[in-house]
């Protein structure tokens, strides 16, 4: 079974681009959320000095266990508002692509790179 793509979303400038605050950070802790009402983890993400830790609820579970997170470098959105999620205040948006199954693929750099990065 294959995910249907999405189509392409409208013509945007640069600008509007860089208003999206993507940076790069390492997974620092991660826990089970079985409040949550999809299977989720909770990440603990570092961004470096500038930005710190934020939290994210994540629907990775499909395709990623507990054990196998932390130390791994993700992409996120540092700079949407913070979204009360069940009893759990997420602070920003870790990124993915959907796989065959619709099931979050993690997005991350293919080399290490410094923790708080912007996307360009």
């Amino acid at each position: 079974m294959s995910a249907t793509p999405e189509p392409i979303a409208p013509e945007i400038s640069y600008d509007d681009f860089r208003r999206v605050d993507i940076r790069v950070g390492t997974i620092v802790a991660a826990e089970p959320y079985p409040e949550a009402r999809r299977p989720a983890y909770k990440l603990t993400v570092d961004f470096g000095p500038e930005i710190g830790e934020k939290r994210s609820s994540a629907q990775i579970t499909a395709r990623y266990r507990l054990d196998e997170l932390v130390g791994r470098q993700v992409a996120a959105v540092v700079n949407f508002p913070k979204k009360q999620i069940g009893k759990f205040m997420s602070e920003v948006l870790v990124l993915g692509f959907p796989d065959e199954n619709d099931e979050v693929v993690l997005i991350a750099p293919t080399l290490g790179v410094p923790n708080g990065g912007r996307l360009y």
